[in-house]
C-alpha cells in the first residue's frame, strides 16, 4: 500500500478566505491621501499648514504682536477708525466706550479735539502702539485713532410712530427692502438726516445692521435718525398704512414719476429695494404707489442710497415750497 506525499503546491489553505474576509471587516473607505501619515501627500499637506502658521505669526509680529487683554473688545462691540469718522461720531455725541490713540499723535487738531470730546463723555482715552492699533482695525487705514462702541440701540417702530406723531410736520420715513451693503445703509443714514426724514425702518434679516462700516459712513447720522428694526417689512408697512401714512416705492417702472409725486406732503414712507432685485412682489404689492426717478436712458438704473438720496431732496424741497 503506497502512501499519499503531500503535494509541494503551493496555495491557499483550506478556509483561508474566510480568514481574509474577516482581517477586512470594519476598514471602511480608504482614506484620502492627505489624511495617511505614510503618504506624500500627507507631509505636503502638514508642511503647508506650518507654513501659513508661521506667515501669521510672523504678520501678527511685524503688526505689533497679539493683542494684550484689556485692548480685545466686548462681544458685539465695533470699533471706528479714522481722524474724521472718529471725529464726526464724537460731535454727534454717539455712545462709546473707549478712545484708542497712537502714542504722540495729539499733534492733529482733529484727534486732538475728538479726544477731548470723548473724556468730556466720559470716555477713557488709551494710548496705543501703531502695530497694535494695526491689529485692532484689522489693517484699516486709522490714522492713528479709533472709538470703541456698543451694540446700536434700535427703536421699535411703535415708538417711531409716536415720537412723529407729536411734530407739526407730517411724518417722513425711510423703509429698506433687503438693503444688505453696509455702505448702502451708512449713505442713506447720511441722506436720511440731511433731507429731514425721521427714521429709518429696516428688517432683521437679509438687511445691513448698524456696524463700523455704518457709524463711519453716515458721518454721525446714525446717532441723530433713529432706527427701527422689525421682523416683517410688509407687516409693518401696513401698520403705517393703518396710522396714516402712505406708501411709496421707489423702482425704475413707475406710474409716476418722482417730480409728479401728489403725495410728497403727505405722511409718508418711502421704500427703497435692495441693491439687485430691487423691491419683492409682497413689497411691492403693498405699495400705495410705485415711483420712478427718470434718468439718462445710457444709465440702466441707480444705486440704492443714490436714488433714495434724490428721493429724500425732492420730497424735501416740495414740503419748504409748501410750507412758504
Amino acid at each position: 500500500m503506497s502512501k499519499h506525499k503531500p503535494s509541494s503546491k503551493k496555495g491557499p489553505k483550506v478556509g483561508s478566505g474566510g480568514v481574509r474576509r474577516r482581517r477586512l471587516e470594519g476598514r471602511g473607505p480608504t482614506p484620502k491621501a492627505t489624511d495617511r501619515e505614510y503618504h506624500p501627500a500627507y507631509a505636503k499637506k502638514k508642511a503647508k499648514e506650518a507654513e501659513e502658521k508661521r506667515n501669521e505669526a510672523i504678520k501678527i509680529a511685524r503688526a505689533g504682536g497679539k493683542l494684550p487683554a484689556y485692548l480685545k473688545l466686548e462681544p458685539g462691540h465695533e470699533l471706528i477708525a479714522g481722524r474724521n469718522p472718529v471725529l464726526e461720531a464724537v460731535r454727534a455725541e454717539i455712545p462709546l466706550t473707549r478712545v484708542f490713540m497712537v502714542s504722540g499723535n495729539v499733534t492733529d487738531e482733529r484727534v486732538e479735539e475728538a479726544a477731548r470730546l470723548a473724556a468730556a463723555q466720559g470716555a477713557p482715552v488709551l494710548e496705543v502702539s501703531r502695530g497694535h492699533l494695526d491689529v485692532m482695525t484689522e489693517n484699516a487705514a486709522h490714522q492713528g485713532i479709533a472709538i470703541e462702541v456698543p451694540p446700536y440701540d434700535y427703536e421699535s417702530l411703535d415708538n417711531v410712530i409716536e415720537s412723529i406723531a407729536e411734530l407739526e410736520t407730517p411724518g417722513l420715513i425711510l423703509a429698506l427692502d433687503s438693503v444688505t451693503d453696509p455702505h448702502n445703509l451708512g449713505a442713506v443714514l447720511r441722506s436720511a438726516s440731511a433731507f429731514n426724514a425721521n427714521a429709518v425702518l429696516i428688517t432683521e434679516r437679509r438687511s445691513a445692521g448698524v456696524t463700523g462700516t455704518v457709524w463711519k459712513v453716515s458721518a454721525g447720522a446714525a446717532a441723530r435718525v433713529p432706527i427701527a428694526r422689525e421682523t416683517n417689512l410688509v407687516r409693518s408697512l401696513q401698520e403705517l398704512k393703518s396710522n396714516g401714512y402712505f406708501v411709496v416705492g421707489l423702482a425704475g417702472e413707475g406710474d409716476v414719476m418722482l417730480d409728479n409725486l401728489e403725495l410728497a406732503d403727505m405722511p409718508l414712507v418711502l421704500v427703497t429695494g435692495s441693491e439687485g432685485k430691487g423691491l419683492s412682489r409682497l413689497v411691492r404689492d403693498t405699495c400705495d404707489q410705485i415711483c420712478s426717478i427718470p434718468i439718462s436712458g445710457d444709465m440702466e438704473s441707480l444705486n440704492a442710497a443714490v436714488a433714495t438720496g434724490i428721493a429724500l431732496y425732492e420730497v424735501d424741497r416740495v414740503r419748504r415750497k409748501g410750507s412758504r
